[in-house]
C-alpha cells in the first residue's frame, strides 16, 4: 500500500480522486492549500503527491519547487488549462507528470499506478545490493549505484526523471527510439499527444550534459520518430 498525498482545493475532484484511490488500495491525504499541502509533504512523507497547479495560500508551482528540493517523491501536476506555458512551468518545477483537467478516473489511475511503478524500479535499480552498472560514452558516466552522473570527472546535477531518461537512452545505445516509446520506458505509460514531456526533459539533458546543446554528440534528434543515444 503507497500513500498519497493530493493537494486540490475543488471539493468535487478531492473527494473523486481521493475515492479512487482509495479503492485503489492507497492510503490518501488531503489538503486544500499549498501550504497545508506542503507540511504534509514533509509530516506524512507521501509516496507520490498528486497536486493542483493553481491553490491558495501557496501556488502548486511553489509547492513543487520546494518539495523537489527537499526530496525525490514522484509529483503529477493537474492543470486546468491545455496551454503549452503552463505545461512546461510544471515540469520546470521538477513535476514528473501533469494531467489536464477535465481528465478521466481512469487515465490518472493509470499514470499514478506508472509512477509508483517506475519509483520503487528506480529504489531497487539504486540498492547496492541489487548489483549496479555504470555506463560510460565519451566523457558521460552513469553510475545506478551511486544514483550519480559525471561529464568530464565533474559531477552533474539531476533531476529524477532526467537520470531516469539518460539511463533509459544509455541502455539503448544506437537505437532510434521514438518518443512513444521513451514516454513508456521512463514514464511508465505512453497516451497520444503527451510526447511534448519527453522533448522537454531531452533539452534539459542536452543542456547539461553536452558540449554544444544545439548540436549534440550523444543525445541526437532522428527527424520525424524521436531521439537516440551515440555513444
Amino acid at each position: 500500500m503507497s500513500t498519497i498525498l493530493v493537494v486540490e482545493d475543488d471539493p468535487a475532484i478531492l473527494e473523486t480522486v481521493s475515492y479512487n484511490l482509495r479503492r485503489e488500495g492507497h492510503e490518501v491525504v488531503t489538503a486544500t492549500d499549498g501550504q497545508a499541502g506542503l507540511r504534509l509533504a514533509r509530516e506524512s512523507d507521501p509516496d507520490l503527491i498528486v497536486l493542483d497547479l493553481m491553490l491558495p495560500r501557496m501556488s502548486g508551482i511553489d509547492v513543487c519547487r520546494v518539495v523537489r528540493a527537499e526530496r525525490a517523491v514522484p509529483i503529477i501536476m493537474l492543470t486546468a488549462r491545455d496551454e503549452e506555458a503552463d505545461k512546461l512551468v510544471g515540469l520546470e518545477a521538477g513535476a514528473d507528470d501533469y494531467i489536464t483537467k477535465p481528465f478521466s478516473m481512469r487515465e490518472l489511475m493509470a499514470r499514478v499506478h506508472a509512477q509508483l511503478r517506475r519509483d520503487r524500479l528506480s529504489r531497487t535499480a539504486a540498492a547496492p545490493s541489487a548489483g549496479g552498472v555504470t555506463l560510460t560514452a565519451g566523457a558521460i558516466t552513469l553510475d545506478t549505484v551511486a544514483h550519480e552522473v559525471r561529464r568530464d570527472g565533474a559531477v552533474v546535477s539531476l533531476r529524477p526523471k532526467e537520470f531516469d531518461l539518460l539511463e533509459y537512452l544509455m541502455r539503448h545505445p544506437g537505437q532510434a527510439l521514438s518518443r512513444e516509446q521513451i514516454l513508456e520506458g521512463v514514464w511508465g505509460y505512453s497516451y497520444p499527444g503527451e510526447t511534448r514531456t519527453v522533448d522537454v526533459h531531452i533539452r534539459w539533458l542536452r543542456e547539461k550534459l553536452e558540449a554544444e546543446p544545439a548540436q549534440p554528440e550523444h543525445i541526437t534528434t532522428v527527424r520525424g520518430l524521436g531521439y537516440k543515444f551515440v555513444p
